[in-house]
């Protein structure tokens, strides 16, 4: 029988190569919490790059009669040696491959170990990022290499020389607490030391990051703009533009730094826009606009119904045909295949293509009139078409009212010419002629009676009263100076688009314009027909014309210079009587109300929408995170601000003496 192997336990303090595995985790090691797997990969990386730097201090074990086994607990170095391990599972060492340690039997392991990650003082960020930033200058590494070397993610790396590179004044200010990491971050989304340094000084008590950030980027166009998502940022950047990107943040693209390139690309697209317009369409001109021109001050006409052809009637049958079977075949499909999805799509088009055809301009418009090409603020085109200008309207005809022809009157005879005396009094002329015409005086006198008489008329016939009204209101809001109406009423149009960026393009304005445009469509080319057109309308449809023509003039925006209670409480009287419900009209998202309010507004918004624990998640986020957070959260609600909120008449309070106009109100009207 062999005798026993017994290990020799070496002294304290000697430095030896030991297998890997013969190296344990030491049970009494002051770190319990296991080593994340990113430190454990970093470590892997560095050791790989440049071996292990720092020696594993280690204690033999020892079995129960007090002998050495060969195995030795780590005390410190458990990383390294969880690093290495990973290595040899990566095939990149073998299990045996020595380790360098030292070996401490004098000191308790419990103690060390804690000592080892209590008084070590981690080097300060601004020293890390400088120190990355001369790897890359000195030693020409790349973010890749950089990465490999120090087990980091490149976008890391690009991070920590971007930080590297902000002003080294302001690195001085973060390195005296003076700056927090978040707001060095914002400074560092451009590498521009004099503009850092100009906002740096610019700040006030606001110094949040978001505002740091806005400031440097003031000046240059988001990729969400709608001219960037209009050109592309393929064209812009082909054209010389360059991008700044913010590598802290969602920044969406980034920020197009060189304007007036963008500016020039647009208009240069928009511009090619309406030429095409121009040439397909046959118009007299096209002009391209970012907004649409309210001021215009032109006559639009409108496309009017007409026939489709035979062949195209054919065509359409035909496409509709095909269109209805296909979604008849693949109606149980979860999804559909790319061809048939394209066969949907060319389908669709050709249907569209066809139905446009339904509706079409006079010759003599498209000849006189043009269109103008707008950009939308989703970054699409949009066209407005039949525009005429003043100089391009036909020359009126003379009226019969205008020449000196005199109707006769109702015994078949005519007035004598009548002349206006020096005390105001008509004079009949001695000589009589039939041919001169009535005196102003007398006409006016004449034409005043006509009017009391039809006042008198008109008030016992509503439904007259309301062809009346409905053909004053449309004669002034489809026909430009006809001035054709002789009820006096007179329609105020406030232009929304001056007051909401964008609305237009919503839903709710596409629906409004379309609507319009449907009427105009319907009305007859000369307005001397606009009555008979009212007149002739089944009562439902007369109605509907008045509605739309009074809707037109609504106005219940409040501007804050103007002082109109009364007008905004009537405003909440007329929500009432229609029961607006504004969740049909409009949705809270970024971009219409989030983005701009406060963080507390925001989280007022959630737990009103929501609930207050889903506030509660948010407290910590920036603000643009939580701004898209509260988007989505509240996309499945019917959220709404309490300006958009319609209250229900049992619920409404009264409205203050003051804004009814009160006793001061009575006073002055006695």
């Amino acid at each position: 029988m062999s005798a026993k192997h017994v290990e020799t336990i070496p002294e304290s303090g000697t430095e030896m190569f030991i297998p890997l595995n013969k190296l344990k985790k030491s049970p009494k090691n002051a770190r319990k919490t296991p080593h994340s797997e990113a430190a454990i990969e970093a470590y892997a990386a560095s050791i790989a790059a440049k071996g292990i730097l720092q020696n594993l201090v280690v204690e033999p074990e020892l079995d129960g009669e007090g002998a050495a086994t060969g195995f030795y607990f780590v005390t410190i170095g458990e990383g390294r040696r969880l690093a290495q391990l990973l290595r040899v599972k990566r095939k990149e060492i073998k299990k045996t491959e020595p380790i360098r340690c030292i070996i401490d039997t004098a000191n308790d392991p419990h103690e060390i170990s804690l000592d080892e990650n209590v008084t070590r003082e981690n080097m300060h960020p601004a020293d890390q990022f400088e120190a990355f930033k001369k790897l890359a200058e000195e030693r020409g590494f790349g973010a890749e290499e950089i990465a490999a070397r120090f087990g980091v993610t490149p976008h890391v790396v690009r991070q920590r020389l971007r930080l590297g590179a902000v002003s080294p004044k302001l690195m001085q200010v973060y390195r005296d607490g003076e700056l927090t990491l978040e707001q060095l971050m914002a400074f560092a989304i451009t590498d521009d030391h004099a503009r850092q340094e100009g906002v740096y000084e610019r700040l006030s008590y606001n110094r949040d990051a978001s505002t740091i950030r806005r400031m440097l980027t003031e000046t240059h166009v988001a990729a969400t703009d709608r001219r960037a998502r209009f050109v592309g940022i393929e064209a812009y950047t082909e054209a010389g533009g360059s991008i700044l990107r913010d590598l802290f943040t969602e920044d969406r693209g980034g920020y197009l730094e060189d304007v007036a390139l963008l500016d020039l690309l647009v208009t240069a697209k928009l511009g090619r826009e309406a030429d095409a317009v121009r040439a397909s369409e046959g118009w007299k001109w096209t002009e391209a606009h970012l907004d649409f021109p309210h001021a215009h001050g032109m006559r639009r006409t409108y496309p009017h119904p007409v026939e489709l052809s035979t062949e195209d009637q054919a065509a359409l049958t035909t496409a509709q045909t095909a269109f209805d079977r296909l979604s008849e075949e693949h109606q149980a499909a979860e999804e559909l295949g790319d061809d048939v999805d394209a066969r949907f799509g060319e389908l669709e088009a050709e249907i569209e293509r066809l139905e446009a055809k339904r509706q079409a301009y006079d010759p003599d418009d498209i000849a006189r009139g043009g269109a103008f090409v707008i950009l939308n603020h989703d970054g699409t085109i949009r066209i407005e078409r039949g525009f005429i200008r003043p100089a391009d309207e036909k020359p009126q005809a003379e009226t019969e009212e205008g020449s000196d022809a005199q109707a006769p009157n109702e015994c078949g005879e005519t007035d004598g010419h009548a002349a206006q005396g020096d005390n105001g009094e008509e004079v009949v002329a001695e000589e009589e002629d039939d041919d001169r015409p009535l005196s102003d005086v007398l006409v006016r006198d004449l034409t005043a009676h006509r009017t009391l008489g039809l006042r008198l008329n008109l008030s016992e016939q509503p439904e007259t009263a309301i062809v009346g009204v409905t053909h004053a209101l449309a004669a002034q809001i489809f026909y430009l100076g006809a001035d054709a109406h002789v009820v006096g009423i007179q329609p105020v149009k406030t232009d929304l688009a001056g007051h909401a960026d964008g609305i237009e393009d919503t839903p709710a304005g596409k629906a409004w314009a379309d609507r319009h445009a449907n009427w105009a469509r319907q009305m007859p080319r000369d307005v001397a027909g606009l009555w008979a057109f009212v007149a002739e309308l089944d009562h439902d449809s007369r109605m509907t014309l008045f509605a739309h023509c009074a809707a037109l003039t609504v106005n219940a925006v409040k501007l804050p210079w103007e002082r109109r209670p009364r007008a905004l409480a009537t405003a909440d009287r007329l929500a009432e009587a229609v029961s607006l419900d504004m969740t049909g009209y409009w949705r809270p998202t970024v971009r219409s109300y989030l983005g701009r309010v406060t963080k507390a507004r925001i989280l007022e918004a959630v737990c009103e929408g929501v609930s207050g624990e889903a506030a509660e998640r948010m407290v910590d986020m920036k603000k643009a995170d939580m701004a898209e957070a509260a988007e989505q959260l509240l996309a499945a609600t019917d959220w709404l601000p309490s300006l958009l909120r319609t209250a229900r008449p049992e619920d409404r309070t009264a409205v203050p003496s003051e804004a009814q106009g009160g006793d001061e109100y009575s006073q002055a009207a006695e």
